[in-house]
């Protein structure tokens, strides 16, 4: 399968730590999970590059406001594939809308959830 995620990579730091690195320079650290949840997302949207900003994982994950340039279909193949991979239910439009505000909620629901 080819590399749909341009430039996004993530580098480890000593203790396990990784920064996201998207080709140019250095974004804030994040989490291990959060790191993993923006591969994921890259791979599951089919995203031929990187994002337009250096996005915080507090960014509006969704809609006109993300530097990820996600909408409203792209949040359902997100759910899917968090659901399918995590083995956790969002259940409703409601819950959706809150847990994708940012990759930071999506972390933390999935650790509230397991």
């Amino acid at each position: 399968m080819a590399d749909r995620s341009g430039d996004l990579h993530a580098l480890r730091r000593p203790g396990g730590d990784r920064l996201w690195h998207n080709g140019r320079q250095e974004n804030r650290l994040l989490s291990a999970l959060e790191c993993e949840l923006v591969e994921m997302i890259f791979e599951t949207c089919r995203c031929a590059e990187s994002p337009s900003a250096d996005p915080s994982p507090d960014a509006p994950l969704i809609g006109p406001e993300s530097p990820f340039g996600f909408d409203s279909l792209d949040a359902v193949e997100i759910v899917v594939a968090v659901q399918r991979k995590y083995r956790i239910r969002i259940d409703s439009q409601e819950t959706s809308r809150k847990v994708l505000r940012s990759i930071r909620t999506l972390a933390e629901f999935i650790q509230n959830h397991r």
